[in-house]
């Protein structure tokens, strides 16, 4: 991954939707065209959202869980290196020698060599339309923030649920993070009333770009309860919507993020510098 100077200040992001299912075998066609599609596009980076090789009920997806050294991990690095971009898988669902699976995004090298990964820091734990979703009962959260840096761009890292956590990329984005990645799974229910608001004002407060991929429900999601809402978002800092694949299928679209104009907007409405930590340490004054 070069972290030179991008002499144009533009970054090319791939924003990609798909439609898993069960099959992962077929899912990873799924993921192995849309990286393919994405690299002839030109993208720099690629962002495969959430779930994107199982989705089906909570016990099928962590049945599905795979190693770094999977064949599925094997084969996306080989893509990867094909594409010559820049690859961030998601989450996916991640065995390791850890006791509790981990639900990761991992960041592959343009050569198709393993850079890291960040583990979900907020587990997704509620209730849904009357089904209960109980990430923590078989996922470790994760335990650090992640940036990415790719042609002089700093790239915060996060996973679908952390989007209700604005205090997340607050502090990526006080650590430099320019452009903020959300890949996702969010559910048709939450995602009818809160997607577009929650990624915008991520946007929107931090003054930073948002690539927010995403999966759109398959019959097996439907059928284990678990629909999906579609909707991949490309977000400007200005709260800009760039692209929205809305319900596709299978969709890519690579956008070019000016980093020129996070500079701009930042130091037009400077919030970053303005933030008053010592005041938010200490406890509100109930009257």
């Amino acid at each position: 991954m070069s972290d030179s100077a991008n002499p144009t200040n533009i970054l090319r992001a791939g924003l990609v939707q798909l439609q898993p299912t069960r099959n992962v075998a077929a899912n990873l066609q799924l993921v192995l065209s849309a990286i393919q599609a994405a690299g002839e596009q030109g993208a720099d980076i690629i962002v495969i959202p959430e779930n994107a090789l199982c989705i089906g009920s909570n016990k099928e997806m962590r049945a599905a869980a795979v190693t770094l050294d999977s064949p599925e991990i094997q084969s996306i690095r080989t893509a990867t290196r094909k594409a010559g971009a820049v690859v961030v898988l998601g989450g996916f669902k991640q065995k390791s020698d850890r006791p509790l699976l981990q639900n990761t995004a991992l960041i592959i090298e343009a050569d198709g060599g393993i850079k890291g990964s960040y583990d979900k820091v907020h587990l997704f734990n509620a209730v849904v339309a009357g089904t209960a979703f109980r990430a923590s009962d078989v996922e470790a959260p994760g335990e650090r923030l992640v940036i990415v840096q790719l042609k002089g761009v700093k790239i915060g890292l996060s996973i679908c649920f952390d989007v209700r956590f604005p205090e997340l990329y607050r502090q990526l984005a006080l650590a430099g993070a320019q452009v903020l990645l959300i890949p996702a799974a969010f559910t048709r229910t939450t995602g009818r009333a809160h997607w577009d608001v929650l990624v915008r004002a991520r946007a929107i407060e931090n003054a930073a770009y948002v690539i927010a991929s995403a999966t759109i429900a398959s019959a097996d999601s439907i059928e284990a309860g678990f629909e999906t809402y579609g909707h991949a978002l490309a977000v400007t800092p200005w709260g800009e919507v760039m692209a929205d694949l809305g319900e596709a299928d299978f969709a890519v679209k690579t956008v070019g993020l000016d980093m020129a104009r996070v500079e701009q907007i930042r130091a037009n409405l400077p919030v970053l510098s303005s933030v008053r930590a010592d005041v938010y340490t200490t406890e509100p004054l109930v009257i």
